[in-house]
């Protein structure tokens, strides 16, 4: 549970703008209330540390990161449909109470931004389903 007089928190989003939830979140006393510790400032550390991920254990190692220290899972895999471009790798943060929208949609870009530019990462995650066919 975190101690909202210690740490931070994240500010409400306005009325009807969100869909996070985050109101029956904090009336849930054994609610997982980490995610809210993701102030503004420190969403955008972490867009900035994704964006400078060199490499798929990196990546991998953020996605860990993510999921220990603020819940958060980061799904990453290519779609059930040919993959040509990184944008046919499917992104996505599973949805959890108090997991603003903003959120949901800058950290996938983020993370989509990051294998534009390294496309070795891009292979890597494909190589690691096998998709590339390298392990016979």
């Amino acid at each position: 549970m975190v101690d909202e007089t210690r740490f931070p928190i994240r500010k409400e989003c306005p009325p009807g703008a969100c869909t996070c939830d985050r109101e029956s979140l904090m009336r849930d006393p054994s609610g997982d209330r980490r995610v809210l510790l993701l102030t503004q400032a420190e969403e955008k550390r972490l867009i900035e540390r994704i964006e400078a991920v060199t490499s798929y254990a990196d990546l991998k190692h953020v996605a860990d990161l993510m999921q220990a220290q603020l819940g958060i899972l980061l799904q990453i895999a290519p779609s059930l449909n040919e993959v040509r471009t990184v944008r046919g790798i499917n992104i996505q943060l599973e949805a959890q109470p108090g997991l603003c929208r903003k959120i949901r949609a800058s950290i996938p870009a983020a993370v989509r931004r990051c294998l534009d530019r390294r496309p070795g990462i891009a292979y890597a995650i494909l190589d690691a389903r096998d998709l590339l066919g390298g392990g016979q």
